[in-house]
């Protein structure tokens, strides 16, 4: 049986409209539909509406779905998260204790920890280990209702391992349940091999690195850390350039540790998203709203690195377009759970409930370029969608820490619950 009928949701968050950024008061646009229903054919949407619309034009027909009943229960599209390091070898549960005893990020680096011991343990693994450890991965972010998943590599810092994360991706978009979406970062950091040699490097990622991954079509999108201490904006500036002339589109790590004019940077190359941005100016914010640059805000990063959250209330009051992210990555940000994130988009970024749905669905879907597939309940776009364990989407922001999850289907198939 190729069909789904959700049917009799409390609440249908549709998220309906032109599958464009959602900026200011758009974030707050839900389109709800009370005793909503949604009818899936084939693995995508076929029609949305009340359940009473839908059980007339489906009469004829409804003994061909299979039918999920959502009475008393919220539904929203599948949750697409924009910002991830997903694929990478060994765990770095010491940094943790290490940051507890004071220690801070670019300490835990500077001393060959950090992105360096990823880098390590992820050269040292096979393709294969490589996909055996992030199919876990996937599998815990479907149970928390993510539907589709952006991927970063740089635990690399080579090429054999840039190509060996990005051939993984692909297998595993092949594979698994949930669309992966593939982004080329060498840039992540300079290697220790490279120390003191940063424009060499720099060189053999515009030279060696960029044309193989472009060929090999393994990339949509190529993301620099532009950092003190790591790239700095004219360094990024021209990796990203580098990137464009590859067809691959722009996105930078910025201002998440000094105000380093990221922001502005984002802007000036067309980025399509601007991640952290914890430290971003004034001139920066506003910058990015005039250029339509997306911001992707990561507040568990911020949690778990015990530094003040991204400014996501000013962001959207200025006229930024905001999605979150869960950035899960072995070292400041170890988690699979977008609903957590939406709660402390909340708490710690002053977002609405609204808002921190609308960043989890059609904002990161813009942010990763699959708007036009995911992100909304709306015909034509992939029957991607969760039923939750809460009457309405109030609850599932107050009722915080928890996952409320009861099931996912992803294309239209059951695949949690």
């Amino acid at each position: 049986m190729n069909n789904v009928w959700i049917k009799h949701a409390a609440q249908l968050v549709t998220i309906a409209g032109d599958n464009a950024p959602r900026k200011r008061e758009g974030m707050s646009e839900l389109g709800i539909i009370e005793d909503g229903s949604v009818w899936i054919e084939d693995g995508k949407i076929a029609a949305v509406g009340t359940t009473a619309e839908l059980e007339r034009i489906y009469r004829e027909r409804a003994g061909e779905a299979e039918v999920v009943d959502a009475t008393g229960k919220l539904v929203t599209p599948g949750l697409v998260d924009p910002h991830t390091h997903v694929v990478y070898g060994g765990s770095r549960e010491r940094e943790f204790e290490m940051r507890l005893e004071g220690a801070t990020y670019m300490d835990i680096m500077n001393a060959g920890g950090g992105i360096h011991a990823t880098t390590r343990m992820t050269r040292e693994a096979t393709e294969e280990e490589l996909i055996e450890q992030t199919t876990r991965r996937l599998d815990s972010f479907l149970k928390h209702g993510v539907t589709t998943v952006e991927g970063k590599s740089g635990y690399g810092l080579d090429l054999e391992t840039e190509l060996k994360q990005l051939r993984a991706m692909k297998r595993l978009n092949e594979s698994h349940p949930i669309d992966l979406v593939p982004t080329f970062m060498a840039a992540h950091a300079v290697p220790q091999e490279y120390k003191g040699k940063e424009e060499e490097y720099i060189d053999r990622i515009i030279d060696e690195m960029l044309p193989v991954v472009a060929e090999e079509k393994l990339a949509v999108f190529n993301d620099v850390f532009c950092e003190v201490g790591v790239f700095t904006p004219d360094q990024s500036k021209r990796i990203l350039e580098a990137g464009k002339e590859h067809g691959l589109i722009p996105k930078i790590h910025a201002d998440e540790i000094e105000s380093y004019g990221g922001a502005e940077l984002a802007a000036k190359v067309g980025a399509i998203s601007a991640e952290h941005l914890l430290k971003a100016s004034d001139k920066g914010i506003e910058k990015m709203a005039e250029a339509g640059v997306i911001a992707c805000l990561l507040p568990a990063t911020a949690l778990y690195l015990r530094e003040e959250a991204a400014k996501g209330r000013k962001m959207i009051d200025a006229g930024v377009a905001v999605a979150i992210s869960t950035d899960c990555n072995p070292g400041s940000s170890p988690t699979t759970s977008m609903p957590l994130v939406m709660n402390l988009a909340c708490i710690s970024m002053r977002m609405t409930p609204a808002e921190a749905i609308v960043a989890a669905t059609i904002n990161a879907a813009c942010a990763i370029g699959k708007q036009d597939e995911v992100g909304s309940l709306e015909v034509g776009k992939l029957g991607d969608a969760v039923i939750w364990n809460v009457a309405n989407y109030q609850e599932l922001q107050y009722l915080f820490g928890v996952n409320h999850v009861g099931q996912v289907l992803k294309k239209g198939k059951r695949v949690v619950g």
